[in-house]
């Protein structure tokens, strides 16, 4: 006999996709967690790492990618990762609680892609941040191969660069005084 499939997908619900995603994620790496209430992945060792004295790293996007930046974070890399809807830049109450979360004494950097809902929904959490005394700074990555720079359009979009933006920021972390 034959079987038939009208699935092309392993979706047990594509309304709690993220969701699924970022709980088996933090299910299978004893090194992660999840921020309850939010879609925000943390190191489990957040506090140790604040006290440290070092600047915390802090990223995140829409999760079309089924949220491709929660695998960048931890040791030598990112702090925490802040995911969106599919194809949607994460709501800035979610990235604020991301920064009441593992932004310590250092301060934190916020990476960021050149998406027009990132830009804005990280903006507004870092000045609701600031405005709570928090130290934080966000970079836009705006590289993208994939467009020209001659075409009209809203800009790079800074898709693989983002990554080398977190190993090198992580790699050699910086100390407030030398940052903010």
């Amino acid at each position: 006999s034959k079987l038939k499939c009208a699935a092309k997908k392993l979706l047990n619900d594509p309304s709690v996709v993220v969701d699924d995603a970022l709980q088996g994620i933090t299910a299978v790496h004893p090194g992660l967690c999840l921020l309850e209430g939010h879609r925000v992945v943390v190191r489990s060792d957040i506090e140790k790492v604040k006290s440290e004295g070092k600047v915390t790293l802090l990223s995140g996007g829409g999760s079309g990618h089924e949220p491709s930046q929660t695998g960048f974070v931890g040791r030598g890399m990112l702090s925490a990762v802040v995911a969106g809807s599919v194809f949607a830049s994460p709501p800035s109450a979610d990235i604020l609680a991301a920064l009441r979360c593992v932004c310590g004494p250092a301060g934190c950097l916020m990476i960021v892609t050149n998406y027009t809902g990132d830009r804005l929904n990280f903006g507004i959490a870092a000045e609701n941040a600031k405005a709570e005394g928090m130290k934080v700074e966000m970079v836009i990555v705006g590289e993208d191969c994939a467009l020209p720079s001659n075409v009209a359009h809203a800009g790079r979009r800074g898709l693989c660069g983002t990554i080398l933006v977190h190993k090198a920021m992580a790699r050699e972390p910086v100390s407030a005084p030398n940052f903010f």
